[in-house]
């Protein structure tokens, strides 16, 4: 932990000279290759995303998030207008580009201009998305803007028990921070809370990284990786969650 001696010797932390705190992000669309994140619209977004998500027949997707799953479209709908009235969470739609169709939903949550930190949350990656490069390059493009727009802390929070979403954060380049006890009551049961982050500092290696991984250079004629994310994202991780190895 970085820090200095103060005149009395005692251990505080770094100065952070001409600090100006980031505006809050704007709604507009990130554009990539594979997708666009763009201000979620019910009307346009609902049956697509619904219809995506019914791929999941079992309901897995649901398990670890606060609400859902919704047993109709209707429900669906009415949920999707009443989260888009808030400022935070800030909502988005994940288009695929191909077939111009809302595949899954990311937010920016708990958005702190002042201290300079975000947090990437209500991750909701239907089947269409799952384990694609979509998924990468969508939460590539959310941690770019918080980065480029002079956030110092970009933070990924699930329940400890969800161990795919801890390893898409490891993965991702973001570093294991603990976990919380006890955090929240969720759908009536304990959440224990895992929380991993990335800061300002490492965001240029991580950039890289990700650019690399999204070229068309590092997929072959059927799309597969030659080369993975989480080999180029590994040096530059903090601290990894030893619980998942």
């Amino acid at each position: 932990m970085q820090h200095e001696m103060n005149v009395l010797g005692q251990p505080v932390g770094l100065l952070v000279p001409h600090w100006i705190a980031p505006k809050f992000p704007p709604y507009q669309a990130m554009i990539g290759r594979f997708c666009r994140v763009e201000p979620i619209n019910p009307n346009r977004d609902a049956l697509d995303l619904h219809e995506a998500n019914c791929l999941d027949t079992d309901g897995k997707m649901w398990t670890y998030l606060p609400y859902g799953p919704f047993a109709s479209f209707e429900l669906y709908r009415g949920w999707l207008r009443v989260s888009v009235l808030t400022n935070d969470p800030q909502f988005y739609s994940i288009i695929d580009q191909q077939t111009n169709k809302a595949v899954g939903i990311a937010a920016y949550v708990r958005i702190d201009p002042k201290n300079g930190s975000i947090e990437v949350g209500h991750l909701n990656f239907s089947p269409l998305m799952q384990k694609k490069a979509i998924a990468t390059e969508a939460m590539f493009l959310m941690m770019q803007r918080a980065f480029n727009l002079g956030y110092r802390r970009y933070e990924w929070k699930c329940n400890a028990l969800n161990e795919p979403s801890r390893r898409a954060a490891q993965r991702l380049g973001l570093s294991y921070e603990g976990v919380f006890r006890n955090a929240t009551v969720t759908k009536g049961r304990n959440r224990d809370t895992a929380w991993y982050a990335a800061i300002d500092d490492e965001w240029p290696a991580l950039a890289a990284a990700f650019e690399q991984w999204l070229s068309d250079d590092n997929f072959d004629e059927q799309g597969q990786q030659k080369v993975s994310l989480s080999s180029l994202t590994a040096p530059i991780v903090k601290q990894w969650d030893t619980s998942l190895s």
